[in-house]
């Protein structure tokens, strides 16, 4: 009996340890593909985040500006799908080679699914004919309008565009909006609290719709002043005409195509439209470092959140 109970008293044996298994690659590598496919595929016919690279669309849009942009609002093109260049994604992040897109262009296609023509006044992505980089511009003319510009005024279909009187705004200068001496003479102003701000002459154009915003008027006699002055073009069926609100610091349908002047070469086709721009998520003043303490100084205060659908005036 008692070397029954000194078996039955000794502690189990220990259970064999279950062998380590690997990481299972194959299913890391699809999980990944998946949602990359998600992202691409929200990117393409949802919205899409956009940064402002120049001072084209001053004052409303500043350099530093991130924007939400949807690509419904106008059904879907060529341009809609955002398809990666991995050879363009490893020149600029590798080479450092500048890269205008890091995504690949298909070939033009006519139409849109389920397109809708834009309103005058909507601020759109658009792809230059034959380019892959994106603009943003805002919709002056639709098809079957006639057009011309006449020292600086817009005249559509015989009447020009209401325009106010030229009043001014002060545009906080930083680093990423330095309000340039050569592109805008005069114009640092500093405050008597010593702030340095770049005060811009502003007007305010309400297109035939009755649509309303602002737009820098800095020299009475540039060059985009004066669009087929005295022969007014017709816009073609299917055709947009896009103008910049920065009016002489702005390359767009009044402009040729790419070279020098990088313009849209006049009324671009609606296929080339990408999307809208829909309201501002952040903006960034371009005093960020990588250290992370300084992304929140960083932010331009007041921005997030700005509509950039235009007023309505009733």
């Amino acid at each position: 009996m008692a070397e029954e109970l000194a078996l039955t008293s000794e502690p189990p044996a220990a259970e064999e340890a279950a062998p380590r298994r690997g990481v299972d690659w194959r299913g890391e590598l699809r999980g990944m593909f998946w949602l990359i496919l998600a992202v691409l595929g929200f990117h393409s016919f949802i919205a899409k985040p956009f940064y402002i690279p120049s001072e084209s669309m001053l004052p409303g849009l500043e350099v530093g500006d991130r924007l939400v942009v949807s690509k419904y609002a106008y059904g879907w093109s060529f341009v809609s799908p955002t398809i990666p260049d991995p050879v363009a994604i490893f020149d600029s992040v590798v080479l450092h080679k500048p890269e205008d897109s890091w995504s690949v262009q298909l070939p033009f296609i006519k139409g849109r699914l389920w397109g809708k023509m834009p309103e005058r006044g909507d601020v759109v992505i658009v792809t230059p004919p034959g380019q892959s980089s994106d603009y943003i511009k805002r919709v002056i003319g639709l098809p079957g309008d006639t057009l011309e510009v006449r020292g600086g005024v817009v005249i559509l279909n015989g009447q020009p565009v209401a325009r106010s009187a030229i009043h001014y705004r002060d545009l906080p200068v930083d680093a990423n909006a330095t309000c340039d001496p050569t592109q805008y003479p005069g114009a640092r102003v500093t405050l008597p609290n010593g702030t340095t701000v770049c005060r811009l002459p502003i007007v305010t154009e309400t297109l035939p719709n009755g649509r309303r915003y602002d737009t820098v008027d800095l020299e009475p006699d540039s060059p985009g002043d004066y669009y087929h002055a005295g022969s007014p073009i017709t816009i073609p069926a299917g055709h947009v005409f896009l103008m910049g609100d920065n009016r002489d610091r702005s390359a767009d349908s009044r402009f040729a195509l790419g070279g020098f002047e990088r313009g849209l070469g006049g009324p671009v086709p609606w296929e080339n439209l990408g999307g809208r721009a829909e309201f501002i998520t952040f903006s960034v003043d371009g005093n960020a470092t990588l250290n992370p303490l300084t992304w929140w100084h960083a932010l331009r205060p007041g921005r997030a959140g700005t509509s950039l659908h235009p007023e309505q005036v009733r």
